[in-house]
């Protein structure tokens, strides 16, 4: 999905929900509502530096970066932090 030129994107989102799909898929007994996985998005996102793109360019440029192994550690560590402590203290019962 290449953003829209008038807006401006956080790549990080898209790097963190694919990240946090994947981990959920394989995770037993961990609650996946909307509101769950959406705390942990914004809980994974406040611990990311946001990477804005508004161009075809800066989405390429960014996907580059996504390659950097520094890039997927720490996406996956802020996101495996998110699962951990959102699941402990879900804001509903699950």
């Amino acid at each position: 999905m290449v953003p829209d030129e008038r807006m401006p994107r956080n790549y990080m989102e898209k790097l963190v929900r694919e990240t946090l799909m994947r981990l959920l898929k394989d995770k037993e007994g961990i609650c996946k509502c909307e509101k769950c996985i959406s705390d942990m998005m914004a809980y994974a996102l406040n611990r990311l530096p946001p990477r804005y793109v508004t161009t075809d360019r800066g989405y390429i440029f960014s996907k580059l970066r996504e390659i950097e192994v520094q890039t997927q550690v720490d996406v996956l560590e802020a996101v495996l932090e998110a699962i951990d402590v959102v699941s402990k203290n879900p804001k509903h019962s699950c």
